[in-house]
């Protein structure tokens, strides 16, 4: 008994406190990080946190965050050089953004995050997106309106866009990674835009204006193949690929009413199967997609009272979301040639043993494949009036 004692007193001091506590006053909180490729090298950009500027206290006006670059031969080499030349050290451990140059991404993406796929400090809950049309770290350099620190204000426009837009989505570092790793199933990422004068970006005069000169703007999806970017879906073949893979919450789309003009729909609800089969030896997927909506604005001559209206509505709302569903998954197939649904996946669930079969001739196999696509789309809501006040107008 005074053998255990002993050791238990022994063990005390080592079982208490944190053997690598570090003060926050001590440390650089690094929010959004830019990987660029530079001739043979990365270029690491880290948008690091002034905590003197965050705080209301002590806040003096200047910018609330500052930018470090450096390159390496690695991502990691990179870091440590930044590390090196901040006055404080580089705390990894609440990234939220990670933004990917374009050329990067075409040259592939994989070497510059498989540092990140390991690395202890970092949690896998931080979006990945891609700098269109411009480099990371020139993204990374523009200062935001709504947020004072950009790094926010781009985690906080993934999180919400599905409240208001089916073009964009957040896709985090584990989500990335497993379609990276997945053989039926290949990868996109959200791209990111500047808009406007590019040059003005930094500078504290485009947050103080209603109109600011340059602004950070979420545009449409990047298709990859294995970690390669091979294209673009336009903002139509987005929400196509999001109805696809169940990741519509709540959109707005115009529609055509049967008589000419147009009725704007609320999607308040989408639900999308997706079942792989094979049929005579070869695969096929079967896409069933149920809608719910509601009519919010109407722009046509249409009596919103009668039960065949909305029957025609809602056939007519079918038939544009099939046709934006079966151009994506063209797109897809014919100018990528880039299983971006996860098809083989569906088939690997259903026909394992199949899928073992096809599995190494699955790039041969998407581009030709069948995809069968059903939408059913129920209106719930028409609003309180039974059709426009535009046709009283039109009357008067």
């Amino acid at each position: 008994m005074k053998k255990c004692m002993f050791v238990f007193l022994i063990l005390i001091p080592l079982l208490t406190g944190c053997w690598d506590k570090r003060e926050l006053n001590e440390l650089g909180i690094m929010l959004a990080m830019g990987i660029d490729k530079v001739e043979d090298e990365y270029r690491v950009t880290a948008q690091v946190v002034v905590p003197s500027e965050v705080s209301m206290k002590t806040s003096t006006g200047r910018t609330p965050i500052i930018l470090y670059q450096e390159n390496g031969e690695t991502v990691y080499e990179a870091l440590q050089k930044i590390t090196k030349e901040s006055p404080r050290e580089v705390y990894t451990g609440h990234l939220r953004m990670l933004v990917l140059g374009e050329d990067l991404a075409e040259e592939g993406i994989a070497k510059s995050i498989e540092l990140l796929s390991r690395y202890w400090e970092l949690r896998s809950d931080f979006y990945v997106a891609i700098a269109k049309d411009k480099t990371a770290e020139e993204l990374l350099n523009v200062r935001t309106t709504i947020e004072n620190i950009p790094a926010n204000e781009m985690f906080n426009a993934l999180k919400t866009p599905e409240a208001t837009s089916t073009s964009t989505n957040g896709f985090t570092l584990d989500e990335l990674i497993a379609s990276l790793t997945s053989a039926g199933k290949e990868s996109v990422l959200t791209g990111v835009l500047v808009k406007g004068e590019l040059e003005k970006g930094s500078n504290k005069q485009n947050v103080e204006s209603i109109t600011p000169s340059v602004q950070i703007k979420y545009d449409d999806l990047a298709v990859f193949k294995k970690d390669k970017l091979v294209g673009w879906l336009t903002e139509r073949e987005s929400r196509g690929y999001n109805a696809i893979l169940n990741k519509v919450h709540n959109s707005v789309t115009a529609i055509s009413c049967p008589k000419g003009g147009k009725a704007t729909l609320e999607i308040i609800q989408s639900d999308s199967k997706m079942k792989g089969k094979m049929n005579k030896g070869k695969p096929e997927v079967d896409i069933n997609i149920k809608v719910k909506g509601n009519v919010e604005e109407v722009g046509c001559q249409i009596n919103l009272n009668d039960q065949k209206s909305i029957v025609e509505l809602e056939k007519n709302t079918e038939k544009q979301l099939e046709k934006t569903i079966k151009l994506t998954i063209e797109t897809a197939q014919k100018q990528y040639k880039s299983d971006i649904f996860g098809f083989g996946e569906a088939i690997h669930r259903s026909n394992p043993k199949e899928w073992k079969k096809i599995k190494k001739q699955w790039d041969e196999e998407f581009p030709e494949m069948t995809a069968n696509v059903k939408v059913d789309v129920k209106l719930v809501h028409t609003g309180t009036e039974g059709s426009s006040f535009l046709k009283k107008i039109e009357v008067k």
